[in-house]
């Protein structure tokens, strides 16, 4: 492990938040939330309405930028996200997560929880220095991002459909020049 479960958890989450976005976008509709909701199991105050939705969507660069930023800019981000919010962190136990660190009260918006979760995993990234372990997925035609949380380093892809697409076209090269 390189992270504890909580930091790996909400770089989960916040990869799969960027890369709902992508086309085609993957978070429209209550349903959609729904289902990220029941994959990354969010406590505390959850709408589960229209402007949720919306300030999920509207946090979607937001995060691609943090989780993307060299490591000194990823501290300016972190450092930017952490600064208007009233912070209130506290030991927390729930579900199937031992104890962990929530920084902000629960009654905050989903949002606002989000990106701060997302800051305080990010600092563990920035203090390791495992910045690399995110990026934009290696298939030329894919803007997704690829966490690699690998002993060995060797995700480059986002999804196993784009790592598919390109073990095949590789094969159809090497062939071609045979």
């Amino acid at each position: 492990m390189i992270f504890t479960d909580d930091t790996e958890e909400t770089l989960r989450a916040a990869v799969w938040l960027v890369n709902s976005a992508e086309d085609p976008d993957t978070l429209t509709s209550l349903s959609d939330e729904a289902a990220f909701l029941g994959q990354f199991g969010y406590t505390g105050r959850l709408d589960r309405d229209e402007a949720e939705l919306a300030g999920l969507r509207g946090i979607r660069a937001q995060l691609r930028t943090m989780l993307l930023a060299p490591r000194d800019d990823m501290a300016v981000a972190v450092n930017e996200a952490l600064a208007g919010i009233s912070l209130t962190p506290r030991l927390a136990r729930h579900g199937p997560l031992d104890w962990h660190l929530h920084a902000v009260a629960d009654d905050h918006p989903l949002p606002e929880r989000v990106i701060v979760e997302t800051a305080m995993a990010l600092i563990d990234v920035i203090r390791a220095e495992e910045g690399s372990r995110i990026s934009v997925c290696a298939d030329d035609t894919c803007e997704a991002l690829a966490l690699d949380l690998s002993r060995n380093r060797s995700k480059r892809y986002c999804s196993t459909v784009c790592a598919n697409r390109n073990a095949v076209a590789a094969y159809r090269a090497r062939r071609a020049e045979a």
